[in-house]
């Protein structure tokens, strides 16, 4: 399939780029609208070696990767809504815990069993502080089938590099849209393998650091190293600790190490953002309805730009307040009642105006709806 064009769905996109990634370990649910990437693994892990699992719940497949992860192998699992809500703890515990894996979660309308089949993006702040406590989190979104493939391999790269899972934030429209793609080659895209320990079993020590990356070397069960993993706050050893002061350096470089990272890991695209009076704010699916406005009001000699956040967490502050510089408004437009508006608006500091486009319905935002707020906000200045 290597460098061929395909008619491809953005699941199945998202399946494929997995095991371009490397991914050998799939356990999941089916729910709507991710089943269709545990169907397209469920075929095609056996024919790479893989393995694929369909555990009893979603609960029971997060630990499942967690465990795939720490023997070594690249794992992932996916699910929707509900099933994103039954993760969360065990999301803790592999944040705490520092095991690489990816968690694609295909968002459709909520809350509860909300609308299986309708399209929302109402899961950004849960994929924030859904899960307890203090933790880093990175969350990335596609808005093509192309990006469903490329940003699945950035994903289990971000992963791999970061000891940390990664939350892979579809949306029902682009999970389900079908366009063209290209398949990359082997080796077109850059696949990174996580860093192994070169100690000896004895000597190993299972969360130190040994450089300024702070992420620690891993080893993996089953290689003749004993480590202790828990999801409790615990030393260096791996063992449970209640000083403060471990408690307190343990959790400071879990933040510390994403931090660290931040240009790495932060990505954004700007379209027409550096002379707008109005930049728009989008991602996902209405971040294409959002570039449509803008094209057209370039035609038309208005000054509209577009801020598409890829990377959701951590949040892209630099960038919103970059282009906030030269902007007289901000329109904030998502698939919910308002998630990413508040934390737009903190990151502007009262720099310029914020408005919100914001739907809830399971109806994507169509170009006419962010068009006419663009409108009504520039009769304001």
């Amino acid at each position: 399939m290597s460098n061929k064009v395909r008619l491809m769905q953005g699941n199945q996109a998202c399946a494929e780029g997995a095991i371009y990634a490397g991914l050998r370990f799939y356990a999941g649910y089916p729910i709507t609208p991710s089943t269709e990437i545990a169907e397209i693994l469920a075929e095609r892990l056996p024919q790479v070696g893989g393995r694929f699992i369909q555990m009893e719940d979603e609960i029971a497949s997060m630990a499942a990767i967690i465990g795939g992860a720490l023997t070594g192998v690249k794992s992932m699992t996916a699910t929707s809504g509900p099933g994103f809500s039954l993760k969360q703890e065990n999301l803790g515990y592999g944040i705490l815990a520092e095991v690489p894996c990816v968690v694609v979660d295909v968002q459709r309308l909520g809350p509860s069993t909300g609308g299986p089949t309708a399209p929302s993006q109402g899961d950004v702040m849960q994929a924030r502080w859904g899960t307890h406590g203090d933790h880093p989190v990175i969350a990335i979104c596609p808005n093509s089938v192309q990006e469903c493939f490329n940003l699945t391999v950035k994903a289990f790269n971000l992963s791999e590099r970061f000891r940390i899972p990664v939350l892979f934030m579809l949306d029902e429209v682009i999970g389900h849209m079908r366009e063209r793609m290209v398949i990359p080659a082997p080796g077109e895209l850059e696949v990174l393998e996580r860093k192994k320990t070169d100690l000896p079993p004895g000597q190993y020590v299972a969360y130190a650091p040994v450089d300024d990356t702070l992420v620690p070397p891993m080893a993996n069960f089953g290689e003749g190293y004993r480590f202790h993993v828990t999801g409790l706050l615990h030393d260096e050893t791996g063992f449970p600790s209640n000083s403060s002061s471990v408690v307190g350096a343990h959790l400071e470089r879990l933040h510390r190490k994403v931090e660290r990272g931040l240009d790495e890991i932060i990505m954004v695209e700007e379209i027409e953002t550096e002379d707008a009076d109005v930049v728009i704010i989008a991602y996902g699916c209405v971040s294409r309805s959002a570039a449509h406005v803008v094209r057209e009001a370039r035609s038309q000699g208005l000054r509209v730009g577009l801020l598409r956040l890829i990377t959701l967490w951590p949040f892209p502050v630099d960038a919103v307040r970059r282009v906030a510089e030269g902007a007289r408004a901000i329109v904030v437009a998502e698939m919910n009642l308002g998630q990413m508006l508040d934390v737009v608006k903190s990151a502007v500091e009262g720099q310029v105006p914020v408005y919100g486009v914001c739907r809830a319905d399971g109806e994507m935002i169509a170009p006419d709806t962010i068009r006419e707020k663009v409108e009504e906000v520039k009769q304001l200045f």
